[in-house]
């Protein structure tokens, strides 16, 4: 909305544009609810991981709260993470902001108590890579959820480019990608 103002040089109060923000949000929920799916074999992997306890798990996105909401409750993924450990680049940070962008990684950190070497972030997208790397968060890139081998190479490809420590293409290989990852 903000880059629509200014191209359309127009501009619009703050009741307005929380309103634009509102319907889209609930426009995009709703397509969660109707389509969102679980990545095969990651529900598997998170509860290994809860149950291991040797982890802390969070989520640190650029997403809206409700949009993250929405797709962990869809997914049955809201008992791993605690809600006050889930982080919103738009709806977290006293100034919003979005991946590339390594703020609401270093806010995350802070908030958590943590430090970069004791990370390790699941990225699949290039600003989202880039924003981990930012931070100096070691991450593993996840290519799972592209469509087709050639778009799964492609983006292997990028996200090592940026630094990944490992890729997968399925969750199964996660226990492998964390272990090469822990030992770099």
């Amino acid at each position: 909305m903000v880059s629509l103002q200014e191209k359309h040089n127009f501009e619009l109060t703050a009741d307005e544009y929380k309103g634009w923000v509102s319907k889209e949000e609930d426009r995009v929920v709703a397509a969660l609810n109707a389509k969102c799916r679980e990545c095969e074999g990651c529900s598997e992997e998170l509860e290994k991981l809860a149950t291991s306890k040797k982890y802390h798990l969070a989520i640190v996105s650029s997403s809206a709260y409700q949009r993250i909401f929405a797709a962990i409750r869809k997914v049955g993924h809201e008992k791993y993470f605690e809600p006050e450990h889930i982080y919103s680049a738009s709806s977290s940070l006293p100034k919003p902001t979005f991946k590339p962008d390594p703020a609401i990684y270093l806010w995350a950190m802070e908030k958590l108590g943590k430090k970069p070497e004791e990370c390790v972030a699941i990225e699949d997208s290039g600003s989202g890579a880039n924003s981990a790397v930012r931070a100096g968060v070691s991450f593993i890139g996840y290519v799972g959820s592209y469509h087709g081998a050639e778009k799964q190479a492609e983006m292997k490809k990028m996200l090592e480019e940026v630094g990944a420590k490992a890729v997968m293409t399925h969750w199964r290989q996660f226990p492998d990608c964390l272990a090469k990852t822990e030992a770099s």
